[in-house]
């Protein structure tokens, strides 16, 4: 099982880079992909956050666990002053 303080790492990891552009790439299983980018809205305790704006002026929310990181189910990826830094 995942360590309680390695999920306590890569939540203050995430923390500091609210409001931040992100680029996410899930798994949704069965070889699919996706690939959004997004910026990181809000961290809590258990979840974070991301903002989504798509087409014809719709905004959306996704969540994902911080053990979504730690099993590479998801990867994010931060955009910061035209460097890329993924966030693990």
């Amino acid at each position: 099982m995942a360590d309680r303080n390695t999920l306590n790492e890569i939540r203050r990891n995430i923390e500091g880079y609210v409001g931040e552009k992100v680029t996410l790439k899930a798994n949704k299983g069965r070889k699919r992909t996706m690939v959004r980018e997004g910026v990181l809205e809000n961290t809590y305790p258990s979840i974070f956050v991301v903002r989504i704006n798509g087409d014809y002026n719709s905004v959306r929310r996704v969540s994902y666990s911080y053990s979504d990181i730690l099993t590479e189910s998801v990867e994010v990826t931060v955009s910061k002053d035209n460097h890329e830094i993924k966030v693990s």
